[in-house]
């Protein structure tokens, strides 16, 4: 199955779950903010949204610093 992850092609297995993905990408889920298809996700809904093929991911982490 094919996905766009932050404007790279990516593939990854049918049924994948979004949670799956992040630690695939070994991604903490508590440090990122994920759009699919213009919606932002919940984090409690990463383990139950299951990625569609065609899907176009933006991962977002906050980073701060002083």
């Amino acid at each position: 199955m094919n996905i766009t992850v932050n404007g790279e092609p990516k593939e990854t297995s049918p049924n994948n779950s979004i949670l799956n993905l992040l630690n695939e990408l070994e991604i903490n889920a508590q440090t990122v903010v994920v759009e699919c298809d213009n919606t932002i996700i919940k984090q409690e809904e990463y383990a139950t949204t299951i990625l569609q093929d065609g899907a176009v991911l933006e991962l977002i982490r906050f980073v701060g610093g002083g």
